[in-house]
């Protein structure tokens, strides 16, 4: 599937082993679908159309779980290797026609489609332009980058992800405060609490 030219892609990180988990943590159910699914209706919700879903370990679970909610599925054969690896297959399929690109990860539950259109607005269409969230004390993702960036993403291997690419360009970026960006999932009780927190009543 080729994007419209001019098109912020969404980069969906779900790729890893988990193993602090103790099992995929995207395939866990978290209301009415695995944890996977709400950063994919989140990116859906943003940017129809160019959505694109890493995968490794489990792929075809993955993948399958994902069914309709990604646009694209690319394949890190090398996910084993660490976080960067991912960031670059996903770069490398989607760079072509896109102007910016969101690379988020599958473990944040709470991300929003109006925190994704936010990181955009900011971006303002400047190619050389990061724009990180920032939350609990630091900048991380959702992190939009503009096509000046593309080089660089798309050779990152090990496991510091695209923090390297924001360091070496730390003149270049700005923030979205949007501190729900602050939960992921990493353990069973992480998971329990998000639950727990979701399936409160809305104030």
């Amino acid at each position: 599937m080729t994007f419209s030219q001019g098109a912020v892609a969404a980069l969906v990180l779900a790729a890893g082993r988990a193993s602090r988990f103790g099992a995929n943590k995207l395939l866990q159910p978290l209301g009415d679908g695995p944890l996977l699914k709400r950063a994919l209706l989140a990116a859906n919700s943003a940017y129809d159309g160019r959505v694109v879903l890493v995968t490794g370990q489990d792929a075809t679970r993955v993948a399958d779980a994902a069914s309709g909610l990604a646009d694209r599925v690319v394949l890190n054969p090398d996910y084993a290797a660490g976080i960067g690896t991912s960031i670059a297959a996903g770069v490398r399929a989607c760079r072509a026609d896109s102007d910016a690109i969101v690379v988020m990860l599958a473990d944040q539950p709470l991300i929003t489609a109006g925190h994704l259109h936010a990181l955009e607005d900011e971006w303002g269409g400047k190619p050389g332009r990061i724009v990180a969230s920032a939350y609990a004390g630091t900048n991380g993702p959702p992190a939009l980058f503009g096509g000046d960036h593309f080089d660089a993403l798309s050779v990152l291997s090990g496991d510091r992800g695209a923090r390297a690419v924001v360091e070496a360009n730390a003149q270049a970026v700005v923030t979205v405060a949007f501190e729900p960006a602050s939960i992921d999932i990493d353990t069973p009780s992480d998971l329990e609490a998000v639950a727990s927190r979701l399936s409160r009543p809305q104030k």
